[in-house]
């Protein structure tokens, strides 16, 4: 169940704040009975009429990507580059769609994509502290007080970053590289390349291996999949 001002926006009638409106004039309609209480909550089979007109629920869609390269974390772009919507348009599925955050335009790897907002929200709320493990490739032979600097938390743009995990995978003596993973549970721009470069490592590629419980398993560089009834589950919990 969810608030009828929240079902109307995910449909597209209006904004949130403008479908209370419309409740509070008596132009809502709940399975036949006009509504004008803001509390009331509907649910995927009641019927909505606006202005004596039906509106069209969307069903909520759940899809996980293995973002390449090149390719823009969201649903638009005014420079008309490719999005991470339209890979998953490109295969005929038209819900109405949107990145649970953000992958920058060179970094790879595992993005949600779904159309339940109230889900993303979580998500990417700091107090949910989901876990994101990436996997960089870094300038530089880095070493294990500069992984400890990590996990304790650096100073980005005048704020430490929280607690994270560092693990060195490998690495290339000739070319002067080391292969790290960290995994975090903040969302800032850029922060994993931030946090890299204070350390003195700057990020050469980067690649988003798991989110919450979900990984890339089977995922090819711009193949995706709908995520499994107990994979959305675990995601809620």
């Amino acid at each position: 169940m969810e608030r009828l001002q929240k079902a109307m926006a995910e449909a597209g009638v209006a904004s949130r704040r403008a479908s209370e409106k419309l409740i509070l004039q008596g132009k809502v309609a709940v399975n036949g009975t006009i509504v004008k209480e803001l509390g009331t909550k509907v649910g995927t089979h009641d019927e909505i009429v606006v202005n004596g007109v039906p509106i069209q629920r969307e069903q909520h869609v759940y899809y996980l990507l293995n973002k390449p390269r090149g390719v823009i974390s969201s649903a638009h772009d005014d420079k008309g580059r490719r999005t991470v919507v339209d890979i998953i348009h490109d295969e005929d599925i038209e819900e109405r769609i949107y990145p649970v955050g953000r992958l920058d335009y060179d970094t790879t790897g595992i993005l949600l994509l779904t159309n339940d907002g109230a889900l993303a929200n979580k998500l990417m709320h700091p107090k949910y502290e989901v876990e994101k493990t990436y996997i960089a490739k870094v300038e530089g032979i880095i070493k294990n007080d500069e992984l400890k600097q990590l996990r304790l938390g650096v100073i980005v743009d005048g704020r430490k970053t929280k607690p994270a995990k560092s693990k060195l995978i490998s690495v290339d003596r000739t070319k002067k590289t080391s292969l790290v993973q960290l995994t975090i549970h903040e969302g800032r721009n850029h922060q994993v390349k931030n946090m890299f470069k204070v350390v003195g490592h700057p990020v050469i590629k980067l690649h988003r291996e798991t989110y919450g419980p979900l990984n890339l398993y089977g995922l090819q560089p711009g193949e995706f999949r709908a995520l499994k009834p107990e994979e959305i589950q675990a995601l809620k919990k």
